[in-house]
């Protein structure tokens, strides 16, 4: 039994975390939730994750929820993958505020625009501000990627950004400007991507026969 266990719902936001153990090649074991069945909310689940959502991450005895969250966490136990930015480091500001971009902007921002408020909400209470800002932002950031988004070093930044772009693109949520497409494929190039989407494909194929 590895140290490392997901709880893990296919495809859903959980499949951020999946790439994330790809990339970091360490041993990790998979818990199938099945949100069909209602595993989600049943007790042995909500002691893991009283949201009763995934991603859920257990690392030995702790355990860790929010997709942010969990890879920040992940970076930082096993800074031997070189997916994070080490505490002293000045890029360790830009990394982090990446980290949490995805989730807290761009995930709100998109959510928005696909299930619209009868009447729009005052730019000043959201967080994003307005959809076109947000993705102005993420065009000139992924077009200045070289390759990624903190240069030659490949990072969790990267996982967090370009699986919200992947999975907004692949659902028509965003318009595909050439920028977002362009890092999307040298995101999707790498082998660690491809293996988490293959492994994804599979678990889907369990929870949706089982």
């Amino acid at each position: 039994m590895a140290d490392l266990t997901l709880y893990h719902a296919s495809p859903s936001r959980s499949s951020i975390v999946l790439w994330m153990l790809e990339e970091l090649g360490q041993p990790y074991d998979v818990h199938l939730v099945s949100f069909k069945k209602g595993e989600n909310l049943k007790p042995e689940y909500l002691a893991i994750n009283p949201m009763g959502k995934v991603p859920a991450l257990k690392h030995r005895d702790v355990v860790i929820t929010e997709v942010a969250a969990i890879c920040t966490y992940l970076a930082d136990e096993f800074p031997e993958a070189k997916l994070n930015v080490p505490v002293g480091d000045p890029r360790r500001g830009p990394y982090l505020k990446w980290m949490f971009f995805g989730p807290s902007v761009v995930e709100t921002a998109i959510t928005d625009r696909a299930f619209p408020r009868k009447e729009p909400a005052p730019r000043a209470t959201l967080g994003y501000g307005e959809f076109d800002t947000v993705m102005n932002v993420l065009a000139q950031a992924t077009g200045a990627a070289n390759p990624y988004l903190l240069g030659e070093q490949f990072t969790a930044a990267d996982i967090i950004i370009g699986s919200q772009l992947r999975w907004a693109m692949m659902f028509k949520l965003i318009p595909e400007r050439p920028e977002f497409a362009a890092y999307v494929d040298r995101l999707n190039a790498r082998p660690a991507a491809q293996r988490a989407r293959e492994k994804d494909a599979e678990y889907q194929k369990l929870q949706e026969g089982g």
